[in-house]
């Protein structure tokens, strides 16, 4: 039965609202987790509204420009085929972070829900699930993701299936632990002796406890896969050109000319990538101590 507290707002919705309440008035206490909120809002921002602030296109070419410094003109100067690097810097951010957000999406998809089966029931179904995930975190995840991309060729999909298919052990056994431990609670044995059905204790009464747990797996796992694609795309092995990305942007400046002569080819999209981990890393950590008070200092 559902009660009314005095301003009308049922008991539930308020203990739901004081969470999550309380969860963010701590993280805004963090002014390091609020900068990099803000730092991070402004990249992706810069990433979408990028044919606003840049007048040129991502394909265009001007032989004439080539090879410029930064100037009023070009502000991030132009590469060797005169395409303006501030424009393929952004375009390169949408494809490098719309990359991390569609993995982390369906790893966490694929981990929750098989980390949620393996602690829910237990018994043959936790140990198949934990030992197929136990086969995928024991190969070196960046010589596997080299294999397979040679193998299977370089395409922004085939990137995005290789990265969430090795990933999800992680979240699965982040998920798996929670549960095992949930499932124990007195709410979740009225729920047996109720009758409710396996889905419905899984989803309405497990997987809510478990969200925030997931919240931060996603803001660190982001860092993780900008981080492996820029890796895998200045190998060569992830997106290929002329599809800029952060990755495959830097990879244009291994010549050692380029790299002490042309700081504006590397710099860029270096200073992006750092700045991008470094602020997933510390919102992270900032949500981590929000969400369980025990672990601030």
């Amino acid at each position: 039965m559902t009660t009314m507290s005095g301003n009308g707002m049922t008991l539930e919705s308020s203990k739901k609202y004081s969470y999550w309440g309380g969860v963010w008035d701590r993280l805004r206490k963090n002014k390091l987790a609020m900068v990099s909120l803000v730092v991070l809002f402004i990249i992706i921002l810069c990433c979408i509204f990028v044919p606003i602030f840049s007048k040129y296109t991502l394909s265009e070419v001007t032989m004439a420009d080539r090879d410029q410094a930064p100037s009023a003109v070009h502000w991030l100067g132009t590469d060797n085929i005169g395409r303006d690097l501030f424009t393929r810097l952004f375009y390169g951010g949408r494809v490098s972070l719309g990359v991390a957000v569609a993995v982390t999406a369906l790893e966490c998809i694929i981990g929750v829900i098989l980390g949620s089966l393996a602690g829910f029931f237990g018994g043959k179904v936790d140990t198949a699930i934990m030992r197929i995930s136990e086969i995928f975190m024991c190969f070196p995840f960046l010589m596997i993701c080299i294999t397979l991309q040679a193998v299977f060729g370089n395409s922004i999909r085939t990137l995005i299936i290789i990265l969430s298919v090795l990933s999800w052990p992680s979240i699965a056994r982040i998920v798996r632990g929670q549960i095992l431990s949930l499932r124990e609670m007195d709410y979740m044995e009225a729920c047996r002796a109720l009758g409710i059905s396996n889905k419905r204790q899984i989803f309405k009464h497990l997987f809510p406890n478990v969200l925030a747990y997931i919240i931060v797996y996603i803001t660190l796992s982001m860092a993780s896969v900008i981080l492996t694609e820029t890796s895998l795309s200045f190998l060569g092995l992830g997106v290929n050109p002329p599809t800029p990305t952060w990755g495959n942007l830097i990879q244009e400046a291994r010549n050692l000319y380029i790299l002490q002569h042309k700081w504006w080819y590397w710099v860029p999209p270096g200073l992006m990538i750092f700045l991008s981990i470094l602020c997933f890393n510390i919102l992270g950590d900032g949500l981590r101590d929000a969400i369980d008070p025990k672990m601030q200092k």
